[in-house]
């Protein structure tokens, strides 16, 4: 690694090797290579021919096709520095490797042909690994919720006590918002088409040129390379570029993903903050250099941080596509450079930390419990009023009566610092007729969780397992964290 230059932390600290690959040089220039095969051979298949002679034969296609993944940079690099365009250096280069086909590579094309499809085609083996990730994060919140269905635990509005549920209930919430997520990707991934060739201007008018006219031949080139090249068809119309549009949807469903991480990022440091939950800590990691006590959530922390950046991200796409003029500009190109693969790098990064959280999430139950019972007395309430108006109690007078106590023990809470001590309160006003044996029976927290368990399990069977056993071949991704 050099160490005299920038180098993105994206690469070097978050993201895969498998989605660093994904938008390499590598996979960049043999997917250019193989655009220009597909071409090709596209044209030798519609009898593409000058004087009745073939343009293009099988020969100069093998030779095309032995030299995809060798790829001869050097020349392409010497070659940009003379001409200053990069695509016209790579036919160039490869014209070099391959004699006989030099003549024929980017034949009626334009820049955009290879551009712009490989663009479509890596933000689709990119999508995809998201998908498997998004899955196996699903996977892991699914069998959380499944454990701690039944743990009673503090529910929070505003950051206060509120109605209890379960440790288990509340991570659906968290799965149920990636879920939603899973259902835009495959969604946009569903509709996502190359963009074929169409010229410069997105009018063919050099296959006119080709193909003396042949309107019926013509119609058959797009579809054919769009197979050749794995996808269904490409978009009806286009200017030069495919619309900048296609790069917003993607760019907004990372976004969408980063957002669902970031709350259940926050949720998570919230409760370690409580000490309740608390993410994976390592035997030698080391919290603070100067607390030596200090167990931080930092990869929750990371989480939210990257986050940020894929949510802010997504304007740039959006922007960029709302400033295109007519059929193309060029001042899309170094921002696509940035914003998409870095948006991709992040969000992949922040899918392993998810994985990886998720994975290690320890609860301390007699902490939550402990929460649970110093609030508790508050929110059983309703019920002993209940009791007491069965007892011979006047139900309005005891609501008054419970109001004042409440505020006195509230009182006692935050003021004293004492314990809570509603029931005592309660036990000694005679007008409640309830011993504080009768009044501590009623302190069983799963009484007061609702439906949460229940709603737990129809949630994981109705909904979250028939998604896993439809993915079933891409669980079981471990997390790849880097530091």
């Amino acid at each position: 690694m050099s160490t005299d230059r920038y180098s993105s932390p994206l690469s070097e600290r978050y993201a895969s090797k498998e989605m660093q690959y994904i938008f390499s040089q590598d996979m960049k220039f043999s997917t250019w290579r193989k655009l220009w095969i597909a071409l090709a051979e596209t044209e030798m298949e519609l009898g593409l021919s000058e004087n009745g002679k073939p343009v293009i034969t099988q020969e100069q296609i093998d030779e095309m096709k032995e030299h995809v993944y060798d790829i001869n940079y050097d020349v392409a690099k010497e070659r940009e520095k003379l001409v200053r365009h990069d695509v016209m250096s790579h036919v160039y280069a490869f014209g070099q490797q391959c004699p006989k086909a030099a003549g024929i590579i980017h034949l009626g094309a334009t820049s955009c042909y290879v551009g712009d499809n490989t663009d479509i085609i890596i933000m689709n083996e990119a999508l995809k690994l998201v998908h498997k990730k998004l899955v196996n994060v699903i996977a892991e919140l699914a069998k959380f919720a499944d454990t701690y269905k039944n743990l009673p635990t503090l529910a929070f509005t505003h950051f206060q006590p509120a109605q209890p549920t379960t440790v288990g209930k509340r991570a659906t919430l968290w799965t149920q918002e990636f879920l939603m997520d899973l259902e835009d990707l495959e969604y946009v991934m569903s509709t996502l088409k190359l963009l074929g060739s169409k010229g410069t201007t997105g009018t063919q008018a050099s296959f006119l040129e080709l193909f003396e006219g042949d309107q019926e031949t013509i119609d058959k080139i797009d579809p054919m390379i769009a197979a050749k090249m794995g996808f269904k068809e490409c978009y009806a119309v286009s200017g030069q570029t495919y619309s900048r549009k296609v790069d917003t949807r993607v760019a907004n469903i990372l976004a969408g993903i980063a957002a669902s991480a970031h709350k259940m990022s926050n949720d998570i440091r919230l409760l370690q903050h409580l000490k309740e939950v608390e993410e994976p800590f390592e035997k030698n990691q080391i919290g603070s250099s100067a607390m030596a006590y200090k167990r931080n959530p930092m990869r929750s922390e990371r989480i939210a941080s990257l986050s940020r950046y894929v949510m802010i991200d997504a304007l740039n796409p959006a922007i960029t596509s709302a400033t295109q003029w007519f059929e193309r500009t060029l001042d899309d190109s170094a921002n696509k450079r940035l914003s998409i693969p870095e948006g991709f790098l992040a969000i992949d990064g922040i899918l392993d930390l998810c994985l990886n959280v998720v994975d290690g999430l320890v609860v301390y139950d007699k902490v939550i419990t402990k929460h649970m019972m110093a609030e508790l007395p508050f929110m059983a309430t309703e019920n002993i009023m209940m009791d007491a108006v069965k007892n011979g109690g006047n139900r309005q007078e005891l609501h008054e009566k419970i109001r004042q106590l409440s505020m006195q023990a509230g009182k006692n809470v935050k003021e004293e610092g004492k314990d809570n001590n509603l029931l005592e309160l309660i036990a000694a006003d005679p007008e409640f007729n309830l011993t504080l044996e009768q009044l501590q029976a009623t302190m069983e927290p799963s009484k007061y969780v609702g439906r949460a368990p229940v709603q737990v399990d129809a949630f994981l069977a109705n909904v979250v397992n028939p998604v896993l056993e439809k993915n079933q071949d891409e669980l079981g991704v471990k997390a790849e964290i880097n530091v």
